[in-house]
Parts: structure tokens; C-alpha cells; sequence
């Protein structure tokens, strides 16, 4: 099989991870299992928040009682956003908070303010939702939220130490939710993002309780060495300022939907042929170290007849350079980068099960042994492009970048290696 070949597999392999991930069946299980509640006169409030809001709150508007009273919202990112009836739909700006997103936190807390002892909120949510839910607290602007989500991304800080922070600057993430709708009843299905699927991660957790205190982002972002970068007032806030909110009361009943190894699984079973292995589904820390894990896994394997391995998780980058990319598409360069310790015909393929990897239109890459001597043949030098974070052009040049488009979910990514 030549390595064109192994190309169309690979991408349709992604493509089977994308629909093992698709938010809307998901949704339809959990209510069929267990439906909602019936209301003697109160409202059904629906907040939809993440990449997959739109596809969870559609399907969710379908298992209202029939003339029930609701009001719903979802608030999801550019590509994602469409118009559902019966439903404010709100598109804001992902990865970076925006002035969208400002007004959609406050639109979401009117809501929830709003909410009696009688009413039911079912929150939908999924990845994307910290960035798309700034809603910072007293005394703390947009600005400031924006310059943290900034230097934390650029300093390797997984998504768990970033939702610490977060948390701690926000009315809605940390159980926020679930405080501000008090004394209704509170209801989330989740779709993960997050390796672990630690609940208190996913969207930084809006209905579940906080990963740590301010003193615990504190103590992170000093250690870190990053605390004296941060704006003034989130220093005034974290360390002990009048605006602090205490610790939320968590009252919700909270369930997971869909995750990363549902995805990994789809891949093993949609090519039973290719001796299937999920190697590692908890694949984190920094690109490099990834991606010697990934060599030494292919080198553990047998190298004869066809084989197919598997990794899911979420790596980091640490941005030293000024280029253009993402954690994916570092990855994949840096595995075309080994191609001389991996014999015979093989592709690679990281890629976000979102569609986007980074702040680029780009869902990751997919390289082959020929992909260096591609990006050669373009006048580019591959290695000063993986040393300047510019992936995506060296990628581009190589005609090896990952494009999908939105794909209206979000469970992380998935790394796929075919060798024949």
C-alpha cells in the first residue's frame, strides 16, 4: 500500500474518532435514560457552552415536555454557531476571550439570576467553554483575563493547572453556575475534553467544585515563575483582594456523555484488519517529550505486516519563537522530523477532534517520510521552522496540514500511526 494510500485511511480514521464524538447522540442517550424532571409551573432553563453547544442544546430542546415554558442559550465559537429554533444562539471568539464573550457571561448570569425555586437548568456543556465564558469578576476587566490566558498558553501550563486560574478569576467557572441559580435544581451533561475527564476541567467546571483555592493559583503562578507578569489587579485579587468569591455550595447532578476513549476505541474499530493498539489514551506534557514517547511506542511494536497504533490526550507547547501553529501540528513536524528511526511506509496523523489546533484553521497534520524533503524542496528549512513555533508554515509547505473544518465537538486529540 503506498503512502497515498495510508493517507485517505488515516483521514478517515480521524473522521470515525469525530463521529464516535458527536455531541447530539450523546445528549439523546442520557435523556432517554434518565428524562427530565416534570414542572408544576416552573421554566426550563438550558445553557448550552462550548464547541458542541449548539448539537447538545438542539437535542436537548427535543426532550421538553410538549408547551413546557423554557429559555435557552448557547454560546459557542465562530465556526460552530447556527441558528436553532427556540434558542438565543451566541457566537464569541475562541481561543481568546472577546467582547462577544463578555456580554454572553453576562447574558448567561442574568439568566441564572433569574431562576426560581421552581425551575429546572440543564447545562450543556463542552470544551472550548472557559475561553467562550470569560465573565470575570469584580474589580478584574476582559484585558486582564486575556494577558492571563496568554502567558499561561505560552508557558506550557496544561489545562488543569490553566482552569486553576481561571476558576478563581471568574463568576461562572469553579461550580460559578450552580451558585448564581440557586435554589433551582441544576442539571449538566458533559462532553470531555480533558485527559482524565476530571469533571472539574471540562469547561472549567461551571457546575462542579473548584480544583483549588486563589492561593493554590497563587502558589502555581510563583512557582511557574510567571507571577510577577500577571496584570495588577489579578495579583491583588489572587492574593487576598475584597472581591474574592467564597467557595461555592455544589448542588448538581453532573454526568459525562462522550470522551477521548470512545474516540480512540471508533479508530481501533473502524480498521480491524490493521492489528489495532490504543498505545496510550492519557498522552500529556510538552510536544517534545510526546513525541518521543510516540517513537519509542512505534519502536516497541512489531515493524512487519499492518499496524495501526493509537494515542489520545492533550500535549503543550512552550512558545519561545513568533511562528504560527499548534500543539498538533508541532507534533506531527516533529515526528516527520524522526523519520529516519522509523523504517518502511508509514503516515502520522495528530489532530483535534475540534477541527482546530491552535489559532489556526488548521485541525493538525498528517506527515509522511517525504514530508522534510517536501518542506526542503520549498526552500524551508524544517527544523529552524519547529524552532521558531511555525508549524503551520512548514506544514502548509509540505501540503501536509490536517483541514476539516469545524466539526461541532470537542474530546481532546487523537494521534494515529499506520505503517504497512
Amino acid at each position: 500500500m503506498i503512502v497515498t494510500d495510508l493517507h485517505s485511511l488515516a483521514k478517515s480514521l480521524f473522521q470515525a474518532a469525530v463521529a464516535a464524538a458527536e455531541p447530539g447522540p450523546a445528549v439523546r442517550r442520557a435523556l432517554l435514560a434518565e428524562p427530565l424532571p416534570a414542572l408544576t409551573g416552573g421554566r426550563y432553563l438550558l445553557i448550552g457552552v462550548g464547541k458542541a453547544a449548539s448539537a447538545m442544546t438542539e437535542e436537548a430542546l427535543r426532550h421538553l415536555p410538549a408547551g413546557s415554558a423554557h429559555r435557552a442559550i448557547v454560546v459557542t465559537n465562530y465556526e460552530n454557531a447556527r441558528q436553532i429554533e427556540g434558542c438565543t444562539c451566541l457566537a464569541v471568539g475562541h481561543p481568546e476571550p472577546d467582547e462577544n464573550g463578555l456580554a454572553a457571561g453576562q447574558r448567561v448570569v442574568d439568566l441564572l439570576q433569574s431562576a426560581g425555586a421552581g425551575d429546572f437548568v440543564l447545562c450543556l456543556i463542552s470544551g472550548g467553554g472557559s475561553a467562550l465564558l470569560p465573565a470575570p469578576l469584580p474589580g478584574l476587566s476582559l484585558g486582564d483575563l486575556k494577558e492571563v490566558n496568554s502567558i499561561l498558553l505560552a508557558n506550557g501550563f496544561d489545562i488543569k493547572e490553566i482552569n486553576l486560574v481561571r476558576q478563581q478569576l471568574s463568576r461562572l467557572k469553579g461550580g460559578g453556575v450552580t451558585q448564581l441559580a440557586a435554589p433551582a435544581r441544576v442539571r449538566a451533561l458533559l462532553v470531555s475534553d480533558v485527559v482524565g475527564d476530571d469533571l472539574r476541567v471540562i469547561a472549567s467546571g461551571p457546575t462542579v467544585e473548584p480544583i483549588g483555592t486563589a492561593q493554590d493559583a497563587m502558589r502555581l503562578l510563583k512557582d511557574r515563575d510567571v507571577w510577577n507578569r500577571l496584570p495588577a489587579p489579578v495579583q491583588s485579587h489572587l492574593s487576598g483582594g475584597a472581591h474574592q468569591r467564597p467557595a461555592p455550595v455544589i448542588a448538581a447532578q453532573n454526568t459525562l456523555v462522550s470522551s477521548n476513549l470512545q474516540s480512540l476505541r471508533a479508530i481501533a474499530a473502524a480498521a480491524p484488519g490493521w492489528n489495532p493498539r490504543i498505545v496510550d489514551g492519557a498522552l500529556q506534557g510538552d510536544v517534545a517529550f510526546a513525541a518521543r514517547q510516540i517513537v519509542e511506542g512505534i519502536g516497541a511494536a512489531p515493524a512487519s505486516g499492518a499496524q495501526l497504533l493509537i494515542w489520545g490526550g492533550e500535549t503543550t507547547v512552550n512558545l519561545t519563537g513568533t511562528g504560527k501553529g499548534g500543539r498538533n501540528q508541532d507534533l506531527a513536524l516533529r515526528m516527520a522530523l524522526q523519520a529516519g528511526a522509523i523504517p518502511g511506509d508509514w503516515v502520522f496523523l495528530s489532530g483535534g477532534t475540534d477541527g482546530r489546533d491552535g489559532p489556526t484553521d488548521a485541525a493538525g497534520g498528517l506527515v509522511d517520510p517525504g514530508t522534510v524533503a517536501r518542506i526542503s524542496a520549498a526552500g524551508l528549512d524544517a527544523a529552524a521552522l519547529l524552532a521558531n513555533n511555525d508549524s503551520y508554515a512548514a506544514l502548509q509547505a509540505a501540503g501536509d496540514l490536517l483541514m476539516t473544518g469545524a466539526t461541532g465537538t470537542n474530546v481532546a486529540d487523537v494521534q494515529i500511526f499506520l505503517r504497512r
